[in-house]
């Protein structure tokens, strides 16, 4: 199972592998207290795409088409969670106070779909 939390709420053992998904390092975290795995931050959408998005959520459909390309021709970065899934439970752990429609939310639909196949 693939989880989402954001990095302000308490670890679970629950969570399994935890992986932190954001290309920048979360406001006020300390690494310890994330209690992760590992910065996955290639695995997160690019800086141009994340500046164009911008968390509205008119350009959701889109930010997910631009991100699964992105996505697609990094597949390098996804490959620890795809392996991780394969092997057990995982949170995908993310900063952005929007909490439907962000990266995290995304990602975790392309790994099912990728795991599905």
């Amino acid at each position: 199972m693939i989880q989402i939390k954001r990095v302000y709420e308490a670890a679970s053992p629950a969570d399994g592998r935890r992986f932190l998904v954001d290309r920048l390092w979360p406001r006020g975290m300390k690494k310890e207290a994330l209690k992760m795995e590992a910065w996955l931050k290639d695995a997160a959408p690019s800086d141009e795409l994340r500046h164009w998005y911008s968390h509205d959520p008119a350009k959701w459909t889109e930010f997910r088409r631009r991100y699964f390309a992105e996505l697609k021709a990094r597949a390098e970065a996804v490959k620890p969670l795809l392996e991780a899934a394969r092997q057990g439970d995982v949170t995908l752990l993310y900063s952005a106070r929007v909490t439907e429609l962000n990266n995290a939310v995304a990602l975790r639909d392309y790994l099912a779909a990728r795991l599905r196949k």
